[in-house]
């Protein structure tokens, strides 16, 4: 009777702890189980966003002439996409368009800064400019942070560039965005030089992107290749090769976009004539766009890249404008200037008919 009063009363204080070990057993496997079933649904959530922004959001962007949709969706979706990195592989062709991207909205607001800053110094208002000129050295950091993380993907991806190795491109796509990173780099190296800090961009990143443009068909890609290298060549001192005339090429260059309707090659020539300090080739470029918008439609498949070259034209011309009479290129007079004699006309002398 003990005995058996004994065996029950053991096994009514064992029989609860075997019950809470075999439970916390299967909350365990369940929960590992979740967990690999979590990680498989995020890997393959990651590899088709991957695949859908490449084959389809970029090519549908390119489309589009709206850049600042373009700017807002980089901005908003780069640390979603970049996030799947982190459970598939790292997403370095997106990377490198939405950095180029994004880089080019912090550059936009540095450009908006400056106006302000140029503004306030022809209305004599010092501290107001001072303002400004810190913004807009804030902002270039910004944006070379940004072109930076680009270019590092573009390298991680394709490869050091610029070794005279070339990649083997899938596709036009591929090509494209081989294309953008290198614009990428030379961007980060422009915006470290305007913002006056060091972001860590190396020195000779230009030299790089001049020679790593030789994997780029020139024709194919609408002189920009060729206008990209000439601009290298007209702003470091002895990178021009003998028998070479940079300002020759970009005039050649400016020629190709201009048919191709993707003006890309505009933009290049115009900052090496910046560099140059020549404001008359300056000029010439900018009403060269212009003349070429009012000839040529953009082309269909790449209005966004037509509409950025445009964008920087303008902002060039705007800095012009402000620096000479405080305000911006007037409404609908791209390829106009304040000082421009106006055209005679020829009159009829009426004395005669009375």
């Amino acid at each position: 009777m003990i005995d058996s009063l004994t065996h029950s009363l053991e096994r009514s204080l064992v029989w609860p702890r075997l019950k809470g070990w075999y439970a916390a057993l299967m909350a365990s496997a369940l929960l590992s189980g979740c967990g690999a079933v979590n990680n498989m649904l995020y890997k393959t959530t990651g590899d088709v966003m991957q695949g859908f922004s490449r084959d389809h959001t970029v090519p549908y962007l390119l489309e589009s002439s709206d850049l600042a949709m373009g700017c807002a969706m980089s901005e908003a979706t780069a640390p979603l996409l970049m996030s799947f990195g982190r459970v598939t592989s790292e997403p370095d062709q997106l990377a490198v368009m939405l950095y180029l991207s994004a880089g080019g909205c912090a550059e936009e607001k540095a450009r908006e800064f400056e106006l302000d800053g140029l503004a306030a110094m022809h209305a004599m208002n010092a501290n107001e400019a001072e303002d400004a000129l810190i913004r807009q050295k804030r902002a270039y950091v910004l944006a070379s942070e940004r072109y930076f993380k680009g270019w590092k993907h573009h390298n991680a991806y394709y490869g050091a560039p610029g070794t005279g190795e070339c990649p083997d491109f899938a596709d036009d796509k591929d090509e494209f965005i081989y294309l953008a990173g290198l614009l990428s780099g030379l961007q980060a190296l422009n915006a470290q030089i305007q913002s006056t800090s060091s972001i860590g961009v190396p020195a000779n990143v230009g030299s790089i992107v001049a020679r790593a443009t030789a994997c780029l068909e020139n024709d194919k890609w609408w002189g920009a290749p060729m206008a990209l290298r000439a601009t290298v060549w007209a702003m470091i001192p002895g990178a021009q090769p003998e028998g070479e005339d940079a300002f020759e090429r970009l005039g050649i260059a400016d020629g190709q976009g201009e048919a191709a309707g993707v003006r890309l090659p505009h933009v290049f020539h115009a900052i090496a004539a910046i560099n140059k300090g020549d404001q008359d080739l300056v000029k010439y470029v900018i009403r060269e766009h212009a003349r070429s918008l009012e000839q040529t439609p953009a082309n269909a498949d790449w209005r966004f890249v037509d509409a950025m070259a445009t964008n920087m034209i303008v902002a060039i011309s705007d800095r012009l404008w402000v620096e000479n009479t405080g305000h911006r290129t007037p409404l609908g007079q791209l390829g106009s200037f304040w000082d421009d004699q106006p055209e005679e006309v020829e009159t009829m002398n009426l004395d005669d008919l009375l």
